[in-house]
């Protein structure tokens, strides 16, 4: 099921996308309008929502709504870094032994179609494209064997970061976590519908020139590792995100380098979710709310 988060005549709300068009969550108890509810509900609410693709309920287009991130606030948005063997290559540094998790806030989160922010305090602005991991079942301390089990899905992330703030302290955080600097979606598809998440190709462009060219079997740790890992430290719950890691070709390691500028698109596809696409504007003045 390919699943949004979207906002249509000023209604927030979730649905499914099939063949472009959209059937929707309103009106309906056993389908909740907000996406960690809805995979809170487990069976009950996927059920719900596919009676209503299966019937004559009414439709529209998808092109009609503003799509949100699937999870718009998730509870928890991890990043990895140095986590394909090319990016390694690429940077020059050792093969790490550990996963390397850092935060990413979640009010940097935005959607497909939303604008990067370029910072008024910095031109070294970096995309990375990623494939990202969304979390259905509340858990802890989980097997390899069976990390698969607590997957709801697969998104697509933007870690945009900002590289001299990125280096200026060990944990990566606030360059990781500007305001626009989390783009991801456009939706969210059930781990049902990929049987292999770890051979997907990944692409990404800034304007038309190709910039990273990979598939995720190039991964270091991988999905269901990463999943084992976190979960001795620290409980997961519906609706977290664990972004996995960026291939070679990101901007800091160009030459000359290939940072974003004001105007360009940064369009990230993978293989069997689909594309995310966000332009790059100045940051707006500030404001107090």
């Amino acid at each position: 099921m390919k699943l949004i988060s979207f906002i249509y005549q000023d209604i927030q709300r979730i649905g499914a996308v099939i063949d472009n068009m959209i059937i929707d969550s309103l009106n309906d108890d056993a389908i909740p309008d907000d996406m960690i509810a809805f995979l809170e509900a487990g069976n009950v609410a996927h059920q719900a929502l596919q009676q209503r693709i299966d019937s004559d309920y009414p439709r529209f287009a998808l092109a009609e709504v503003t799509l949100l991130a699937p999870i718009p606030r998730p509870p928890k948005f991890l990043g990895i870094g140095l986590n394909y063997a090319d990016h390694i290559n690429e940077t020059a540094l050792e093969k790490p032994e550990f996963p390397m998790f850092f935060t990413k806030q979640s009010s940097c989160v935005i959607g497909n179609g939303e604008s990067i922010h370029l910072p008024k305090v910095s031109e070294k602005l970096d995309y990375e494209g990623e494939l990202a991991v969304v979390i259905g079942q509340k858990c802890r301390h989980v097997s390899l064997e069976k990390a698969h089990e607590v997957i709801a899905g697969y998104t697509i992330v933007n870690d945009v970061t900002v590289r001299d703030w990125q280096f200026r302290t060990a944990t990566w955080t606030i360059g990781k976590s500007f305001d626009t600097h989390g783009p991801m979606g456009p939706w969210l598809i059930t781990r049902d519908e990929i049987s292999d998440p770890h051979n997907l190709s990944l692409k990404t462009w800034v304007n038309d020139e190709l910039r990273q060219s990979s598939n995720t079997q190039h991964m270091i740790f991988n999905i269901y590792e990463m999943i084992a890992y976190l979960s001795q430290a620290m409980t997961l719950e519906v609706g977290d995100v664990i972004s996995t890691g960026t291939p070679s070709g990101v901007g800091v390691k160009m030459k000359p380098r290939g940072y974003l500028k004001n105007g360009q698109t940064v369009t990230i596809e993978i293989e069997k979710i689909g594309t995310l696409t966000n332009n790059v504007i100045n940051e707006p003045d500030s404001f107090i709310n």
